[in-house]
């Protein structure tokens, strides 16, 4: 049904801008020619597709408003979960020790001592 409905409201929107693109604008448009007389002429035509864009215009207005609600309302299927990765565990990361505050009595400093980088993965 809600495909049905879908294919309705793209019906009504392209039926729209034909409408509206047939207008007459001041610029002269995409206006048609008509006869003079009957539901074609100028007045005639101006007026028929002024109401007809006032209905389609209310008409997709109207299937927006009902799409959003059945698609919002109706059971939405449950996330596919088949492709999501787990995440890795990692060991904790500690903070090196801060290095000690030479004294004036003291001899030379300690040499660095390397890093550990068994928790980065492609240190080794």
């Amino acid at each position: 049904m809600f495909a049905f409905l879908l294919v309705i409201h793209a019906l009504i929107a392209a039926t729209l801008v034909t409408v509206i693109l047939m207008q007459k604008s001041e610029g002269g448009g995409l206006g048609m020619g008509g006869s003079p007389s009957g539901l074609m002429s100028a007045r005639g035509a101006a007026d028929f597709l002024s109401r007809a864009t006032a209905v389609l215009a209310t008409a997709f207005v109207g299937f927006s408003i009902l799409l959003a609600v059945l698609a919002a309302t109706r059971g939405a299927p449950a996330i596919d979960t088949s492709l999501a990765r787990t995440p890795a565990t990692q060991a904790p990361i500690t903070a090196p020790a801060p290095a000690p505050v030479p004294s004036d009595n003291a001899a030379a400093p300690a040499p660095a001592q390397p890093a550990d980088n068994s928790a980065v993965p492609l240190a080794r």
